[in-house]
């Protein structure tokens, strides 16, 4: 079964030439191209015009490729959006990925890695290039230090790294069940964590932990 791509791209040539690159891969056909974001949207309101990846631009007139990714992502959760750009900029690289692309490649990037990455962000749901994951993983530490917390939450934060549950944390901190819970919602709300896991992995990261 082959999957269905569509490009989005404001340079005609160029636009022509990632669809005819793309036509060549194994399992991926081009379903059609599109010169910008709003282009797309209108394609996308028929059932038929649903494709499985969207190679995505950045820089587009009327709308372009973050905001484009930003709404496929609210509302057609399903289409995978990889990014094919000219922007080197980590910012907007952050941008793109935090909008919901599952990769990001440059336009100069080789026809087969192009076609390993098409590959991968259906098989696994993503495509990271090394330096991808670098800049990923760069900008959760910045934000991580950039956010305070108080001396008493980071005592809770090592316990919650051991097997102890949350009455026995209470207890060791003398603090009641409740008062625990408070910490533990204040903490997952600044740090953006929805498990204690998140909260195991941040504290290895800082050093607020040993395993």
């Amino acid at each position: 079964m082959e999957n269905k791509v569509v490009v989005v791209d404001d340079h005609m040539l160029l636009l022509e030439a990632i669809g005819g690159l793309v036509c060549d891969f194994k399992n991926f056909d081009v379903l059609y191209l599109c010169k910008n974001g709003q282009e797309l949207l209108e394609k996308l309101k028929f059932p038929k015009n649903i494709p499985d990846i969207v190679l995505m631009d950045i820089n587009m007139p009327l709308l372009d490729g973050i905001a484009t990714t930003k709404i496929l992502n609210e509302n057609f959760p399903k289409i995978k959006v990889l990014a094919l750009s000219v922007e080197e900029n980590e910012k907007t690289i952050l941008k793109m990925l935090r909008a919901g692309a599952k990769g990001y490649l440059m336009k100069d990037t080789k026809k087969e890695i192009l076609e390993e990455a098409l590959g991968q962000v259906i098989e696994k749901g993503y495509y990271h290039t090394n330096t991808i994951s670098k800049i990923l993983i760069g900008s959760l530490t910045k934000d991580e230090i950039a956010i305070e917390l108080k001396e008493r939450e980071v005592e809770f934060i090592k316990h919650a790294c051991t097997e102890m549950t949350y009455k026995e944390i209470a207890e060791k901190m003398f603090l009641s069940p409740k008062t625990i819970e408070g910490y533990r919602d204040s903490i997952y709300e600044k740090l953006n964590f929805k498990n204690r896991i998140g909260l195991v992995l941040y504290a290895i990261r800082n050093d607020l932990f040993k395993p």
